[in-house]
């Protein structure tokens, strides 16, 4: 056997390894293995109906192609539509290139996003609505978003996001943050400055390129902690970090879908029809229990 091929085998059952997503159905535990495939993972153990292309991010910690067991969010999402009855092939992206894999059609999925207001212009589509490419599954428990300063310095913000009109803050490219923020950022209220991730606009706002950041403070942290940054830079950057009070609001999460897929209204009633479940028999807080508490 020669090195490489070694190494590759020994790769593969480490990959692997990290790909058991397990639920309670009717009482019964079911576990299935994933393995790599193309640029993802796929999941398809006695599945019966067309596979489905899902598209994410590294957005710990809820979910991350790095974290124990890809985090919580990547367990529901894969258990959920396994139950369903679906083969699930899940790919990692950078944000602004997942949403417009499924704003083109190119993916049938996309999470976890946030609300999406009627109003939402796409980026990538001239003259179109995110609403009009994407339809919105119901919610799944998320986190809260609010704006983030530099420690020990003064903040006009009181709760009316009206005392930041003509302030510098930074976001996130694609991402959408809450109907009232994004409102009048689209409206020129704000002086925008777009990071390509999180990394990045925790970098924007300690390099004092930006008076604030918009996002969920327990994500942005996480991102610092688990990025390949030196253990003084994850610091640096830690200790110069402060939240805002109070915060925006809470932000549910959902799963967008692809209208350009004809089998998207199927496929969103099964969703659906799956969180239902989920949520009703506790099998939703359960995952998240675990994976809160399993790798920590």
């Amino acid at each position: 056997m020669s090195l490489i091929f070694g190494f590759s085998i020994l790769f593969s059952t480490l990959v692997n390894a990290n790909l058991q997503v397990g639920f309670f159905k009717s009482g019964q535990y079911q576990m299935i293995a994933g393995e790599a495939f193309k640029n993802g993972y796929l999941f398809s153990k006695n599945s019966t109906k067309e596979q489905l292309h899902l598209v994410t991010l590294d957005w710990p910690p809820y979910i991350g192609d790095q974290l124990c067991n890809k985090g919580w969010v990547f367990q529901f999402t894969v258990a959920l539509l396994i139950d369903q009855g679906y083969p699930v092939y899940v790919e990692f992206l950078p944000w602004a290139r997942a949403v417009k894999a499924v704003e083109s059609g190119q993916a049938d999925i996309l999470f976890p996003e946030y609300f999406i207001e009627d109003a939402s212009p796409s980026d990538n589509f001239p003259n179109k609505t995110r609403r009009e490419l994407l339809a919105l599954s119901n919610a799944y428990p998320g986190g809260e978003i609010g704006f983030i300063k530099r420690r020990g310095e003064r903040d006009k913000f009181k709760g009316n996001l009206n005392d930041l009109k003509g302030t510098t803050i930074g976001v996130v490219r694609g991402y959408q943050n809450t109907p009232e923020f994004d409102a009048m950022m689209d409206n020129g209220e704000f002086v925008i400055v777009k990071a390509v991730d999180d990394l990045q606009l925790v970098k924007l706002l300690v390099g004092k390129r930006v008076d604030l950041i918009i996002g969920d403070p327990k994500v942005l942290r996480f991102t610092v902690s688990y990025s390949n940054l030196s253990k003084s830079e994850k610091v640096t950057l830690l200790r110069a970090l402060e939240d805002v009070e109070p915060a925006l609001r809470y932000n549910n999460l959902f799963f967008a879908l692809s209208k350009k897929k004809g089998n998207w209204r199927q496929v969103l009633n099964d969703i659906n029809k799956g969180l239902y479940i989920f949520n009703n028999s506790g099998e939703t807080e359960r995952i998240i229990e675990m994976g809160s508490s399993e790798c920590y």
